[in-house]
């Protein structure tokens, strides 16, 4: 009963972190499929938990820092690490490694919008290190906003031994998230490939043109949020900060590989894309999207 009550306390504490959540469940069922979407949730939480429990405990890979237990026994709390806090992991490195499959994949317009993703880039070293840098561009707001959480409705949930020299938050912290989210989006790519060899298909949303956007659309809101939260408060700096280190670097980073994807042929691409996934709504094999030379 009291675990019962303290999953409904984080429910009402962090409506926000649900509805993150509940986007990504979406987002990554109608894309990879649902039993990925739900083993990824498992392996990432753990992953992110134990990551978090080391750092608090051993100062690895984020630095020494600790978490203050003002809503324990109001929403659910394991072994001194917030179930939210380390649950964001999920939806933050899933957002990540989405934008940065739309990044190096070719796209095109016919009807709607496609990435023109293979299983090879799926699980290729470059969508991998792309992605865990969108997630360290991410943290880069994530963090400093939640260190002022006593100024908005998050709360004060954690503080740092030594306050570090970007708006309190040390180097080694955003280098340990460059780690992790390599692990993270490593353990996706693992999860994906391992059911795919066993026969287990991500079918569900093959009947949608837009499956591929509510991921990166996840990852845009988050990175909104964040920023309407540290303007709403006041952090004027740290909004333009964001504004300067991420947003601008990610539209840059995001044209220019794209343009490098469409190098490789749109035509190639198409084709290579509805062999690994037949069925995508909206894409025959053999249409004409641009004339083949």
């Amino acid at each position: 009963m009291e675990l019962l009550l303290q999953i409904l306390g984080t429910v009402v504490l962090r409506p926000y972190f649900v509805a993150f959540f509940l986007a990504y469940f979406l987002a990554c069922s109608l894309h990879l499929g649902v039993l990925r979407a739900i083993i990824f949730a498992i392996a990432g939480y753990a992953i992110a938990w134990l990551s978090e429990f080391s750092s608090i405990h051993c100062g690895f890979p984020y630095g020494y820092y600790y978490y203050i237990e003002a809503t324990r026994g109001r929403e659910l709390w394991v072994l001194g690490v917030p179930f939210m806090d380390s649950m964001s992991f999920v939806f933050l490195s899933y957002a990540s490694y989405s934008l940065a499959l739309m990044a190096v994949s070719p796209l095109i317009r016919l009807g709607g919008i496609y990435v023109l993703e293979n299983r090879k880039i799926r699980y290729s070293l470059s969508v991998r290190l792309l992605g865990a840098l969108f997630f360290v561009c991410l943290d880069i707001i994530i963090d400093p906003v939640a260190l002022k959480g006593d100024r908005w409705f998050l709360g004060l949930i954690y503080g740092y031994r030594e306050a570090g020299a970007y708006f309190g938050i040390p180097v080694s912290n955003f280098l340990g998230w460059l780690l992790v989210g390599v692990v993270l989006i490593h353990t996706l790519q693992m999860i994906d490939r391992f059911l795919y060899r066993k026969g287990v298909k991500d079918t569900l949303g093959r009947g949608c043109s837009w499956r591929y956007l509510p991921g990166p659309l996840l990852y845009l809101g988050i990175l909104a949020f964040n920023l309407a939260v540290t303007f709403w408060i006041g952090e004027y700096r740290l909004f333009w900060s964001g504004v300067l280190f991420v947003v601008l670097p990610l539209t840059l980073l995001i044209v220019l590989t794209q343009s490098k994807a469409r190098k490789f042929g749109i035509a190639a691409a198409r084709e290579n894309h509805i062999r690994d996934f037949p069925g995508t709504a909206g894409l025959k094999a053999g249409s004409l999207i641009f004339e083949k030379r």
